[in-house]
């Protein structure tokens, strides 16, 4: 069982995010292996109070007046590679920092991560968001997932078509009292070549004759860079929780209207003027990026002490001395402009508590 005096009281959750908003975790605990995740979830159950899951805080709003429960800091760390056939098979603790890991394999040369450099936050998160970025998403390469399961507390593995990956979306997303991710098992290919699938990342590696995954990966951290996407504390923007809101995807008749108003309304000339991408089954994904812009809400706008980003409009940041509740006005500022100009509601990415 966990000792009583691992279990802290009324600790700050700011510190532990990177927007640094939000209350005190009524309960903490740092936890380093999984018998004591269990133990943990064992000790809230017998108190009636309620656990939340923390790894690196970079996709997670709290609210001001904190988290009345039980919060648990996965800290789990290790890495272990084992080679099966044509790729190998790594195996990551959900503590384990995210870039890290990915620097980690694509100096060795492994292809399948490479695309997705720069992101902050823990392993664990990764297969809860399906995280993506520059036309790769860790559900082409997740393999299982080691979870914790929360009503029976018994352990086990998930294979990723049990996980039901979609566009920044999972299983564990839409059900997150059912599972803790323990661990995330990815398949990655020897010295194959890198995914140069989006258009940005392309255009930045042009002049370069057939780059490597390790040229990929420092590209992407510099494009992500330009637009205050890395964790940079001398950033002025430092203080987000990355993109705070998902592309819309919609139907092709859905998107086809938002076109149409653009061009009457004379913010484009043309219709493919308009960014948007076929995603399938008659399915279109918009730039959100662009409609919040085009919809009045521009790069520096500020409302109190927080703000959209000066680099990039999808991303509210926090000044420093702010609350929650600011941060949260703006961002439904944000979506009433996108839908009274679009007729579109954009969605909140990040985890709020």
């Amino acid at each position: 069982m966990i000792p009583a005096v691992d279990i802290l009281e009324d600790v700050p959750l700011a510190p532990h995010t990177t927007l640094e908003l939000g209350g005190d975790a009524r309960f903490f605990l740092r936890a380093t292996d999984e018998r004591t995740v269990r133990d943990a979830l064992r000790w809230a159950a017998r108190r009636g109070v309620r656990v939340g899951i923390l790894g690196g805080g970079s996709n997670l709003v709290v609210d001001d007046a904190g988290f009345d429960g039980l919060v648990v800091e996965m800290a789990l760390r290790g890495v272990e590679e084992r080679e099966e056939g044509d790729r190998v098979l790594v195996t990551a603790a959900a503590g384990e920092e995210w870039d890290p890991f990915v620097e980690r394999t694509v100096a060795a040369g492994w292809q399948g991560l490479e695309c997705l450099g720069g992101i902050p936050g823990r392993v664990g998160a990764t297969p809860i968001q399906n995280v993506g970025a520059y036309g790769q998403e860790v559900a082409e390469t997740i393999t299982s997932v080691r979870v914790l399961d929360r009503d029976t507390l018994a352990f086990g593995s998930l294979a990723p078509q049990e996980c039901a990956f979609a566009y920044r979306d999972s299983y564990f997303k839409r059900n997150p009292e059912r599972y803790v991710v323990l661990a995330v098992t990815f398949a990655l290919r020897p010295d194959a070549p890198p995914a140069v699938r989006y258009a940005e990342l392309a255009r930045a590696l042009e002049d370069v004759e057939a780059p490597s995954s390790s040229t990929v990966r420092e590209t992407v951290i510099a494009l992500r860079r330009r637009k205050s996407m890395v964790l940079d504390f001398a950033d002025e923007n430092h203080r987000s929780a990355g993109s705070f809101f998902t592309n819309p995807v919609m139907s092709a008749d859905e998107a086809r209207r938002v076109v149409d108003r653009a061009v009457a309304d004379g913010l484009v000339e043309r219709a493919e003027d308009v960014p948007r991408w076929d995603v399938g089954d008659d399915r279109v994904k918009l730039a959100a990026g662009w409609l919040v812009e085009r919809a009045g809400m521009h790069k520096g706008t500020r409302h109190g002490r927080v703000g959209i980003s000066t680099k990039h409009a999808l991303a509210l940041v926090h000044h420093g001395g702010g609350t929650t509740e600011e941060l949260l006005e703006l961002a439904a500022r944000v979506e009433a402009a996108v839908r009274d100009r679009f007729g579109v509601t954009l969605q909140i990415e990040p985890t709020r508590w």
